[in-house]
Protein backbone atom coordinates (compact mmCIF):
# COMPACT_ATOMS: atom_id res chain seq x y z
CA UNK A 1 0.00 0.00 0.00
CA UNK A 2 1.43 3.37 -0.99
CA UNK A 3 1.76 5.91 1.79
CA UNK A 4 1.14 9.59 1.08
CA UNK A 5 1.96 12.16 3.72
CA UNK A 6 0.01 15.39 3.86
CA UNK A 7 1.30 18.57 5.54
CA UNK A 8 -0.72 17.66 8.61
CA UNK A 9 0.79 14.17 8.91
CA UNK A 10 3.92 13.42 10.87
CA UNK A 11 6.20 11.78 8.33
CA UNK A 12 8.47 9.92 10.72
CA UNK A 13 5.54 8.39 12.59
CA UNK A 14 3.94 7.32 9.32
CA UNK A 15 7.18 5.75 8.12
CA UNK A 16 7.66 3.92 11.39
CA UNK A 17 4.12 2.62 11.17
CA UNK A 18 4.81 1.37 7.67
CA UNK A 19 7.95 -0.41 8.85
CA UNK A 20 6.19 -1.98 11.80
CA UNK A 21 3.21 -3.11 9.74
CA UNK A 22 4.97 -4.37 6.63
CA UNK A 23 8.30 -5.39 8.10
CA UNK A 24 9.96 -3.47 5.27
CA UNK A 25 12.05 -0.96 7.21
CA UNK A 26 12.90 -0.94 10.92
CA UNK A 27 12.15 2.31 12.74
CA UNK A 28 15.84 2.85 13.55
CA UNK A 29 16.99 2.95 9.90
CA UNK A 30 18.37 6.26 8.56
CA UNK A 31 15.71 8.73 7.48
CA UNK A 32 16.75 8.65 3.83
CA UNK A 33 16.29 4.87 3.85
CA UNK A 34 12.78 5.33 5.22
CA UNK A 35 12.01 7.84 2.45
CA UNK A 36 13.42 5.35 -0.05
CA UNK A 37 10.91 2.77 1.23
CA UNK A 38 8.02 5.20 0.70
CA UNK A 39 9.14 6.03 -2.84
CA UNK A 40 9.55 2.33 -3.53
CA UNK A 41 6.00 1.73 -2.27
CA UNK A 42 4.72 4.20 -4.87
CA UNK A 43 6.70 2.43 -7.58
CA UNK A 44 5.32 -0.93 -6.48
CA UNK A 45 1.70 0.21 -6.54
CA UNK A 46 2.09 1.89 -9.92
CA UNK A 47 1.54 5.46 -8.76
CA UNK A 48 4.36 6.30 -11.18
CA UNK A 49 4.60 3.90 -14.10
CA UNK A 50 7.73 2.85 -16.05
CA UNK A 51 8.97 5.74 -18.15
CA UNK A 52 6.98 8.38 -16.24
CA UNK A 53 8.43 11.42 -14.52
CA UNK A 54 8.27 11.25 -10.73
CA UNK A 55 7.75 14.38 -8.61
CA UNK A 56 10.75 16.66 -8.14
CA UNK A 57 12.98 16.42 -5.09
CA UNK A 58 11.40 19.61 -3.77
CA UNK A 59 7.88 18.21 -4.19
CA UNK A 60 8.82 14.92 -2.54
CA UNK A 61 10.52 16.77 0.32
CA UNK A 62 7.29 18.72 0.92
CA UNK A 63 5.19 15.58 0.63
CA UNK A 64 7.27 13.64 3.17
CA UNK A 65 8.15 16.69 5.30
CA UNK A 66 11.90 16.08 5.16
CA UNK A 67 14.82 17.99 3.67
CA UNK A 68 15.54 18.00 -0.04
CA UNK A 69 18.96 16.50 0.71
CA UNK A 70 17.31 13.50 2.38
CA UNK A 71 15.13 12.92 -0.68
CA UNK A 72 18.14 13.30 -2.97
CA UNK A 73 20.05 10.63 -1.06
CA UNK A 74 17.08 8.23 -1.29
CA UNK A 75 16.78 8.82 -5.03
CA UNK A 76 20.54 8.38 -5.47
CA UNK A 77 20.21 4.84 -4.09
CA UNK A 78 17.19 4.07 -6.28
CA UNK A 79 19.11 5.31 -9.32
CA UNK A 80 22.14 3.16 -8.40
CA UNK A 81 19.78 0.16 -8.28
CA UNK A 82 18.40 1.05 -11.75
CA UNK A 83 14.91 1.64 -10.37
CA UNK A 84 14.83 5.27 -11.52
CA UNK A 85 16.81 7.23 -14.10
CA UNK A 86 18.02 10.81 -13.82
CA UNK A 87 17.92 12.92 -16.99
CA UNK A 88 19.88 16.13 -16.92
CA UNK A 89 17.57 19.13 -17.05
CA UNK A 90 14.43 16.96 -17.24
CA UNK A 91 14.08 15.25 -13.88
CA UNK A 92 13.91 11.69 -12.57
CA UNK A 93 11.96 8.99 -14.37
CA UNK A 94 10.85 5.48 -13.46
CA UNK A 95 13.28 3.12 -15.16
CA UNK A 96 11.89 1.05 -18.02
CA UNK A 97 13.13 -1.83 -20.16
CA UNK A 98 11.74 0.01 -23.19
CA UNK A 99 14.75 2.35 -23.09
CA UNK A 100 17.20 1.46 -25.86
CA UNK A 101 20.26 1.41 -23.59
CA UNK A 102 18.69 -1.02 -21.08
CA UNK A 103 16.92 -3.40 -23.46
CA UNK A 104 19.63 -6.02 -22.88
CA UNK A 105 20.25 -5.15 -19.24
CA UNK A 106 20.19 -8.78 -18.06
CA UNK A 107 21.68 -10.29 -21.23
CA UNK A 108 25.47 -10.52 -20.93
CA UNK A 109 26.15 -12.30 -24.21
CA UNK A 110 28.18 -10.03 -26.46
CA UNK A 111 29.48 -10.43 -30.02
CA UNK A 112 33.22 -10.82 -30.29
CA UNK A 113 33.26 -7.48 -32.12
CA UNK A 114 30.91 -4.62 -31.16
CA UNK A 115 27.87 -5.06 -28.91
CA UNK A 116 24.35 -6.46 -29.15
CA UNK A 117 22.92 -3.11 -30.18
CA UNK A 118 25.27 -3.04 -33.18
CA UNK A 119 23.85 -6.37 -34.33
CA UNK A 120 20.36 -4.89 -34.48
CA UNK A 121 17.20 -6.24 -32.86
CA UNK A 122 17.10 -9.95 -32.13
CA UNK A 123 14.93 -12.04 -34.41
CA UNK A 124 12.55 -14.07 -32.24
CA UNK A 125 11.01 -17.41 -33.10
CA UNK A 126 8.36 -18.73 -30.73
CA UNK A 127 8.65 -22.53 -30.65
CA UNK A 128 6.01 -23.22 -28.01
CA UNK A 129 3.81 -21.37 -25.52
CA UNK A 130 1.50 -23.23 -23.16
CA UNK A 131 -0.08 -23.12 -19.73
CA UNK A 132 0.56 -25.98 -17.33
CA UNK A 133 0.77 -26.93 -13.69
CA UNK A 134 4.09 -25.98 -12.13
CA UNK A 135 6.47 -28.85 -11.41
CA UNK A 136 8.11 -28.74 -8.00
CA UNK A 137 11.40 -27.15 -9.15
CA UNK A 138 9.66 -24.41 -11.16
CA UNK A 139 7.21 -23.69 -8.34
CA UNK A 140 10.08 -23.39 -5.87
CA UNK A 141 11.99 -20.95 -8.12
CA UNK A 142 8.90 -18.76 -8.58
CA UNK A 143 7.73 -18.93 -4.93
CA UNK A 144 4.60 -20.81 -5.99
CA UNK A 145 2.98 -24.02 -4.83
CA UNK A 146 3.53 -27.20 -6.82
CA UNK A 147 0.65 -27.45 -9.28
CA UNK A 148 -0.02 -23.70 -9.51
CA UNK A 149 -0.61 -22.38 -13.01
CA UNK A 150 2.46 -21.23 -14.95
CA UNK A 151 3.08 -20.12 -18.52
CA UNK A 152 5.93 -21.91 -20.29
CA UNK A 153 7.53 -20.36 -23.34
CA UNK A 154 10.24 -21.73 -25.61
CA UNK A 155 11.86 -19.43 -28.15
CA UNK A 156 15.00 -18.96 -30.23
CA UNK A 157 16.77 -15.61 -30.48
CA UNK A 158 18.83 -15.00 -33.60
CA UNK A 159 21.28 -12.18 -34.27
CA UNK A 160 21.99 -11.24 -37.88
CA UNK A 161 20.15 -14.38 -38.94
CA UNK A 162 22.22 -16.75 -36.79
CA UNK A 163 20.26 -18.65 -34.11
CA UNK A 164 22.20 -17.87 -30.96
CA UNK A 165 20.05 -18.44 -27.84
CA UNK A 166 17.52 -21.16 -27.05
CA UNK A 167 15.39 -20.14 -24.08
CA UNK A 168 12.82 -21.85 -21.90
CA UNK A 169 10.89 -19.28 -19.84
CA UNK A 170 8.42 -19.88 -17.03
CA UNK A 171 6.11 -17.15 -15.71
CA UNK A 172 3.52 -17.32 -12.90
CA UNK A 173 0.09 -17.76 -14.43
CA UNK A 174 -1.76 -15.14 -12.37
CA UNK A 175 0.15 -11.96 -13.22
CA UNK A 176 0.47 -12.97 -16.87
CA UNK A 177 -3.07 -14.07 -17.54
CA UNK A 178 -3.88 -13.42 -21.19
CA UNK A 179 -0.31 -13.59 -22.49
CA UNK A 180 -0.26 -15.63 -25.70
CA UNK A 181 2.26 -16.86 -28.25
CA UNK A 182 0.67 -14.56 -30.84
CA UNK A 183 1.15 -11.50 -28.62
CA UNK A 184 4.76 -12.43 -27.94
CA UNK A 185 5.43 -12.97 -31.64
CA UNK A 186 3.88 -9.71 -32.81
CA UNK A 187 5.25 -7.42 -30.10
CA UNK A 188 8.20 -5.56 -31.58
CA UNK A 189 9.88 -4.30 -28.41
CA UNK A 190 11.74 -6.16 -25.64
CA UNK A 191 9.73 -8.81 -23.80
CA UNK A 192 10.30 -7.07 -20.47
CA UNK A 193 8.82 -3.87 -21.92
CA UNK A 194 5.71 -5.88 -22.86
CA UNK A 195 5.51 -7.14 -19.29
CA UNK A 196 5.64 -3.53 -18.03
CA UNK A 197 3.11 -1.98 -20.38
CA UNK A 198 0.50 -4.73 -20.59
CA UNK A 199 0.85 -6.65 -17.33
CA UNK A 200 2.24 -4.09 -14.90
CA UNK A 201 5.23 -6.26 -14.00
CA UNK A 202 8.71 -4.74 -13.97
CA UNK A 203 11.82 -6.87 -13.58
CA UNK A 204 14.23 -4.96 -11.37
CA UNK A 205 17.03 -7.46 -10.72
CA UNK A 206 18.14 -10.97 -11.60
CA UNK A 207 20.31 -13.80 -10.33
CA UNK A 208 22.11 -16.25 -12.60
CA UNK A 209 23.73 -19.68 -12.48
CA UNK A 210 26.12 -20.54 -15.29
CA UNK A 211 27.60 -23.84 -16.42
CA UNK A 212 28.83 -25.47 -19.63
CA UNK A 213 26.76 -28.12 -21.39
CA UNK A 214 26.92 -30.12 -24.60
CA UNK A 215 24.13 -29.62 -27.12
CA UNK A 216 21.59 -32.43 -27.20
CA UNK A 217 19.70 -33.29 -30.38
CA UNK A 218 16.89 -30.75 -29.81
CA UNK A 219 19.21 -27.87 -28.97
CA UNK A 220 21.51 -28.76 -31.87
CA UNK A 221 18.62 -28.68 -34.33
CA UNK A 222 17.22 -25.35 -33.10
CA UNK A 223 20.59 -23.61 -32.80
CA UNK A 224 22.02 -25.15 -36.01
CA UNK A 225 25.06 -26.65 -34.33
CA UNK A 226 26.41 -30.23 -34.18
CA UNK A 227 25.21 -32.54 -31.43
CA UNK A 228 27.72 -32.27 -28.61
CA UNK A 229 28.69 -28.67 -29.43
CA UNK A 230 29.73 -26.81 -26.23
CA UNK A 231 27.02 -24.38 -25.11
CA UNK A 232 26.77 -21.96 -22.20
CA UNK A 233 23.84 -22.79 -19.93
CA UNK A 234 22.46 -19.76 -18.07
CA UNK A 235 19.65 -20.11 -15.54
CA UNK A 236 18.26 -16.71 -14.58
CA UNK A 237 15.63 -15.82 -12.00
CA UNK A 238 14.26 -12.29 -12.44
CA UNK A 239 12.58 -10.40 -9.63
CA UNK A 240 10.15 -7.53 -9.41
CA UNK A 241 9.88 -5.19 -6.42
CA UNK A 242 10.16 -6.68 -2.92
CA UNK A 243 12.33 -9.51 -4.29
CA UNK A 244 9.30 -11.34 -5.67
CA UNK A 245 10.39 -13.83 -8.37
CA UNK A 246 8.46 -13.31 -11.60
CA UNK A 247 10.41 -15.27 -14.18
CA UNK A 248 12.60 -18.33 -14.45
CA UNK A 249 14.61 -18.44 -17.66
CA UNK A 250 16.90 -21.27 -18.76
CA UNK A 251 18.95 -20.43 -21.80
CA UNK A 252 21.49 -22.24 -23.96
CA UNK A 253 23.92 -19.83 -25.64
CA UNK A 254 26.17 -20.33 -28.63
CA UNK A 255 29.59 -18.87 -27.94
CA UNK A 256 31.38 -19.51 -31.25
CA UNK A 257 31.11 -15.83 -32.26
CA UNK A 258 29.87 -14.41 -28.92
CA UNK A 259 31.21 -14.32 -25.38
CA UNK A 260 29.69 -13.82 -21.95
CA UNK A 261 30.72 -10.48 -20.44
CA UNK A 262 30.26 -9.36 -16.87
CA UNK A 263 31.61 -6.35 -15.02
CA UNK A 264 32.90 -6.82 -11.50
CA UNK A 265 33.50 -4.05 -8.98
Amino acid sequence: MATTLSPSTDSVAAINELGAGAGATPAFSPLYQQIKVLILQSLQTGEWKPGELIPSEMELAARFRVSQGTVRKAIDELAAENLVMRRQGKGTFVATHAEQHVQYRFLRLMPDSGDLASEGPAQRQIIDCKRLRAPADIARALALRTGDAVLQLRRVLAFQGIPTILEDVWLPGGPFKGLTAERLATYRGPMYALFETEFGVRMVRAEEKIRALAADATAAELLKVPVGEPLLSVERTAYTYNDLPMELRRGLYRTDIHHYKNELS
